[in-house]
């Protein structure tokens, strides 16, 4: 049976500045396990920790620019343009750019505190 979701569930959020995560689908908004959207608004020089995350993520980014961190180099993903980060690889994600970056994530399979392996 289809089910709407009416809303999302705002998360808070790990990271220098405050960043809005709005869950749509996931573990906390619709008890999903298998997969979780979330709409993202991240503010300029926001930095989040890195991490070593257990599910893969898909990144939309719709306006600004979102800079993401790997150990193979540095990508600068801008509005129009997405990235897929495998699970098992070190990541970092900010928004150093003046306006922030807005963006849309999915993880496969959901985002949950205990996976996502956050450097200390």
């Amino acid at each position: 049976m289809a089910q709407l979701i009416s809303g999302p569930t705002v998360i808070a959020a790990a990271g220098n500045k405050p960043k809005r995560i709005a869950e749509f689908v996931g573990r906390v908004n619709s008890g999903t396990e298998a997969v979780s959207v979330a709409h993202m608004v991240s503010p300029d020089g926001w930095v989040e920790p890195g991490q070593t995350p257990e599910f893969d993520e898909y990144t939309l980014v719709l306006k600004g620019m979102l800079r993401v961190e790997t150990r193979d180099g540095v990508l600068e993903v801008r509005a129009g343009q997405a990235v897929i980060t495998p699970k098992g690889e070190w990541v970092r994600y900010s928004s150093p750019e003046p306006g922030g970056a807005e963006y849309v994530a999915v993880c496969a399979p959901a985002f949950s505190p205990g996976t996502v392996h956050r450097d200390e």
